[in-house]
């Protein structure tokens, strides 16, 4: 048990929920804060040249893994370690580093570290047809009494499904006595990859969506919704995929802008050559069930309650 807060931000499923984002979001606020956060991650796929690894911006994606590079990048002021042994790097940070917090990253099944809040996301077929089912008869890693350790749940979703989905919501989840907040990516704008210039679109010039994520149909429907029309093209990856240069010599062939999602953005920019480009994303919080307050809100309370009761305080 760290001598700081712990903050876990899971899923009960296999697959891309939406924990990179949500994790993102907790860095930002805690850089407005002057706050100094560490984040503890296995970094799949990695190949760390020592571990714990502290990733810097300077690194690479096969050494720190696309998810904790984007992280790294995007928020200089938080310690994000790569380690399969997550204990071992709480251990290294609190004696090197002495975070004003730990975030565990995909922490819901991860025991050797006590937390003292989990914020789990789920997908919404979580709470439709997927509901309940453990792997091998559907995606689930454990069953439903595991959300009894939840703090709050997530769902990634637009409002309008959200409100859609509101009586399953209430049905299922309201029995565990917690918060359920909906949010979703909204791109701000274009970032060219490698480069620092910044555009708003692409004129109504036809593009090619490039994603290696866990929810590319989620993806298709960002870059649809952002641009008011579909790609010409959706080149899907593998989550996590490892680009080379076969696949950079077929997406310079496409003939059309080329546009990615930030994690598949910090693979592909090593590659000289490829016009690319990729969304500037926010993490957008809508409605809730459970509670009147928005989730900034809620989050900023639920925060000083934490600290008062680690201070001993409360």
């Amino acid at each position: 048990r760290p001598s700081r807060p712990v903050v876990s931000v899971g899923n009960i499923a296999w697959g891309g929920t939406g924990k990179t984002p949500l994790v993102d979001w907790l860095l930002h606020w805690a850089g407005t804060r002057g706050l100094n956060p560490a984040v503890l991650t296995r970094g799949y796929g990695a190949k760390p040249p020592t571990v714990p690894f502290l990733v810097g911006s300077q690194h690479t994606a096969e050494e720190a893994g696309d998810e904790p590079l984007m992280l790294a990048r995007r928020n200089p002021y938080a310690a994000v370690l790569v380690d399969p042994v997550r204990r071992r790097a709480g251990r290294w940070a609190e004696h090197e580093l002495r975070p004003h917090f730990y975030l565990l990253d995909d922490g819901m099944q991860h025991l050797a570290v006590r937390r003292d809040l989990d914020l789990v996301v789920l997908r919404p077929d979580d709470v439709l047809d997927q509901w309940g089912r453990v792997l091998p008869a559907g995606s689930w890693r454990e069953g439903a009494s595991a959300l009894k350790s939840a703090t709050a749940f997530f769902v990634k979703s637009s409002p309008e499904v959200f409100e859609a989905l509101a009586p399953v919501l209430e049905e299922r989840l309201a029995p565990y006595g917690v918060p359920v907040f909906s949010f979703w990516l909204r791109p701000s704008g274009l970032l060219r990859v490698g480069g620092n210039e910044q555009r708003p679109h692409f004129d109504g010039a036809p593009y090619v969506l490039v994603s290696g994520v866990g929810g590319p149909g989620q993806v298709g429907e960002t870059a649809t919704r952002y641009f008011g029309y579909a790609p010409v093209r959706h080149r899907v990856f593998p989550d996590h995929h490892p680009y080379g240069p076969d696949d950079v010599r077929s997406l310079a062939q496409e003939g059309a802008q080329l546009v990615c999602t930030p994690k598949d953005a910090v693979k592909l920019e090593r590659f000289a050559g490829l016009d690319l480009w990729t969304f500037d994303l926010q993490t957008v919080f809508g409605p809730a069930i459970g509670t009147a307050a928005p989730f900034p809100q809620w989050w900023d309370e639920r925060w000083a309650r934490l600290a008062r009761e680690r201070a001993g305080t409360s």
